[in-house]
């Protein structure tokens, strides 16, 4: 199959620091590729991506300083990519809500990924379009929404760009947006209260300054507390890798956490909060705990390097996190989009198959 994979103009594939969509797309590219499908990405013309890239944007524009701009831009990008793909692709696999409007214009099914937590608003935008197939990238997300072509694909990276670590160094790790949702204050108030160093990377958005100016910066002293920057995947790799746990303290619904499984692929365990799909997403026990508040973190923390193996931590992501499996999944979703017949002939039997066959049998239905 022909695929189109639209992501937003701003931030260019892969990323090279923050990008949560734009790290889930690069790796979906790559997945769908080996699996024998031929594969468009619309982003910018700044991305470096293995698959046929268009744009209309040359250049990436992040951060987003003004909102109707940059609504504005998005509008344009997206209409101008499904246009264009609806003349040569079998699959148009949007990511922003903006795209939904389109399908009404074109024949090829149109699929789209929800990125975002749960809000009123834009659930009533998608009950306008039940023909969309809608993706969800937890099952609590999809538990949230009520589309009827709705279903659960978990996201998986790709494995090989991240350096697993057996053996750590005396710190904890905090790696996210600095925002009062993501709970940076909170990793510091667990370093604190456990006698262990943090060491704290990620992007300070202009809308959150003032949290970082307040909750977060009068704490830094460069040695207990360390603020490192942002962190492009040379740095992730040399951050989570050595760490003896990522925190992950968040104050919301976190729809996914990519964070969370790129720690996991260095063999480092994640300390959570419960909130979202931390549940479906860190084994408790095995690739890190699930916590209930600060004080049990602080605990966790203390006891992490008698109770989590590392190997353990990136067995866990390999068998439930892989840009393969992802791949493979998505791949049977085009799949059955395309040819439900077809599909039901051939694939009968699908859940008896092993995850090879799976593949196998996808790289046949491409060609």
């Amino acid at each position: 199959m022909r695929i189109a994979l639209i992501a937003p103009p701003f931030i260019q594939i892969p990323p090279k620091r923050y990008g949560g969509t734009e790290l889930f797309l690069a790796s979906l590219a790559q997945g769908l590729t080996k699996l024998g499908h031929r594969v468009v990405v619309y982003t910018n013309g700044e991305s470096d991506i293995p698959s046929e890239v268009r744009w209309l944007y040359p250049s990436a524009q992040w951060p987003i300083e003004e909102e109707l701009a940059a609504s504005l831009k998005e509008i344009s990008h997206t209409s101008w990519a499904v246009r264009d793909a609806a003349d040569s692709c079998d699959i148009i696999h949007v990511n922003n809500c903006y795209g939904l409007s389109h399908s009404r214009f074109i024949k090829v099914p149109l699929i789209y990924t929800v990125h975002h937590e749960h809000d009123d608003a834009l659930s009533e935008f998608y009950s306008h379009y039940p023909e969309v197939h809608y993706v969800a990238i937890s099952d609590f997300q999809r538990c949230q929404e009520k589309m009827p072509n709705l279903r659960t694909i978990q996201h998986g990276i790709d494995l090989s760009r991240y350096r697993f670590r057996g053996t750590k160094e005396k710190y904890l790790s905090f790696l996210g947006r600095l925002a009062p949702m993501k709970g940076a204050h909170l990793a510091i108030a667990v370093a604190k209260r456990s006698g262990i160093p943090l060491r704290i990377a990620g992007e300070i958005q202009p809308i959150f300054r003032d949290y970082f100016e307040t909750e977060i910066k009068p704490h830094i002293d460069g040695r207990f507390i360390e603020y490192v920057g942002e962190a492009d995947l040379a740095a992730k790799n040399q951050l989570l890798g050595n760490s003896l746990a990522l925190l992950f303290p968040i104050q919301w619904n976190e729809p996914f956490g990519l964070v969370m499984i790129e720690s996991m692929a260095c063999g480092t365990p994640v300390l959570a909060l419960s909130g979202g799909s931390v549940k479906e997403v860190v084994r408790d026990g095995i690739s890190g705990y699930v916590c209930h508040s600060v004080s049990e973190m602080v605990g966790r923390a203390q006891e992490i390097e008698t109770w989590i193996r590392p190997a353990a931590v990136r067995q866990c992501v390999e068998q439930f996190f892989s840009m393969e499996r992802m791949a493979t999944e998505y791949a049977q979703l085009y799949t059955e989009i395309r040819c439900p017949t077809l599909l039901h002939r051939r694939l009968s039997g699908w859940k008896s198959l092993t995850k090879e066959q799976q593949r196998r049998e996808h790289v046949r239905l491409a060609k």
